[in-house]
């Protein structure tokens, strides 16, 4: 199972982003993905994540009307399109899913907003 994000990047509050999660060793319409974020000092959070079968998400307080989360089945990725960013978005963002009980995670890429 491996997960690469990509996608991360300096943006000023208020723009867009969107990440991309690629993975392989696993079909990610078939369990449950997530992405987190870590900012600098605190602890990595739940953001946004998509159901396996019918593709429901999950938002965040703290992101919802802000954030999707969406899967392109055929090529196996996972993104978060991110709107309307704020200068607290600023982390390191990291997908995230559960195999047969181990946990993997991507090596993160980099969000920073600001002006």
């Amino acid at each position: 199972v491996q997960l690469v994000e990509s996608g991360g990047g300096l943006v000023q509050p208020g723009g867009s982003l969107q990440l991309s999660c690629a993975a392989s060793g696993f079909t990610v319409s078939n369990y449950v993905v997530r992405w987190f974020r870590q900012a600098p000092g605190k602890e990595r959070e739940l953001v946004d994540a998509i159901t396996r079968d019918d593709g429901r998400s999950y938002s965040a307080d703290s992101v919802k009307g802000r954030f999707t989360v969406s899967r392109d089945n055929a090529r196996n990725i996972l993104y978060l399109q991110m709107n309307n960013l704020l200068p607290e978005d600023t982390a390191v963002y990291y997908c995230h899913v559960l195999v047969n009980g181990y946990n993997y995670w991507g090596q993160g890429t980099q969000v920073t907003v600001s002006s």
